[in-house]
């Protein structure tokens, strides 16, 4: 008898320690708890520290507090203009009401897939109303704004607080930046055959106008050259004769010395003559002497 009484105490103390072990719990700065009593949620705890609860009558659901990413998958998106694009955002977010979230999606993986849902639906709304010229300007800004401002409000009802929706990335798909660069190449083509033609053209009237220019610059050119070397022969001509009708035989000397030269010119061709001729004359006796 004596010894069922200590397996009975010792089975009671062993319980006791067990109870007393179940209904200590320690919660650091990171979490917060949810106490379900009966598989009904009662209360939520986010002070750290030791903690007690009810052996075998309370459980706990330990959340994560700090903020959290989520990174949806890429989007294609068909924006005001009609043009697509490839989509990639993030958000970060916190549980911040551990009934709430308990009560609407329980598990981090039910509100992740929540959470890209009202990613995705806001936004495809906002930015199928805005043009593509809209997410290269600053207006950029003021729609994720209304973006992300969408996805909080949404998100506070599962108690979830949302602190930064961003779009990561927002790039033409592959096909049509290969048709868009296709089409720049073309254009640039196109412009660098009008600009050559119109060059070619613009050498053709500055050619024209030079040859133009030369040519009535050479025309009065000649003209002149015409008038002063015929003004320069006539008073050659002027001179000679007065030297002439002073001196005949002078005259008769250079008569002759332009004979020589004209008749014994490389480009003549060879004459034969006799010593006694009489087209060597003055070269063999040279000038008479004037009277």
């Amino acid at each position: 008898m004596k010894l069922n009484l200590n397996w009975l105490a010792a089975g009671i103390a062993i319980v006791g320690l067990y109870a007393l072990a179940s209904s200590l719990y320690v919660l650091n700065e990171a979490q917060k708890a949810l106490i379900i009593r009966l598989g009904a949620p009662i209360g939520v705890i986010d002070e750290p520290g030791l903690k007690f609860k009810v052996p075998f009558v309370d459980s706990l659901v330990i959340y994560d507090s700090r903020l959290q990413v989520l990174t949806p998958p890429t989007e294609q998106v068909i924006l005001g203009d009609q043009k697509r694009i490839e989509v990639d955002t993030y958000a970060l977010f916190r549980i911040s009401n551990p009934l709430q979230f308990y009560k609407t999606v329980r598990t981090l993986e039910q509100s992740n897939a929540q959470l890209m849902q009202l990613v995705s639906s806001s936004l495809r709304r906002e930015l199928g109303q805005v043009p593509l010229p809209s997410l290269l300007s600053l207006d950029r800004q003021k729609v994720v704004a209304k973006i992300e401002k969408d996805v909080v409000d949404k998100a506070s009802t599962l108690g979830i607080e949302v602190t930064e929706v961003r779009l990561h990335r927002a790039d033409l798909p592959a096909e049509t930046s290969q048709a868009i660069y296709d089409r720049m190449t073309s254009e640039r083509q196109r412009e660098a055959k009008e600009l050559r033609a119109q060059g070619f053209e613009w050498a053709q009237k500055i050619q024209a106008k030079a040859d133009s220019e030369r040519t009535i610059l050479l025309s009065k050119t000649q003209s002149e050259a015409a008038i002063t070397r015929g003004e320069a022969d006539a008073t050659a001509s002027r001179i000679l004769s007065a030297a002439f009708s002073k001196d005949a035989q002078f005259y008769k000397l250079y008569r002759s010395l332009q004979t020589y030269r004209q008749s014994l010119a490389d480009t003549q061709p060879t004459l034969i003559l006799t010593p006694d001729a009489e087209f060597l004359r003055q070269l063999r006796t040279g000038p008479s002497a004037s009277k």
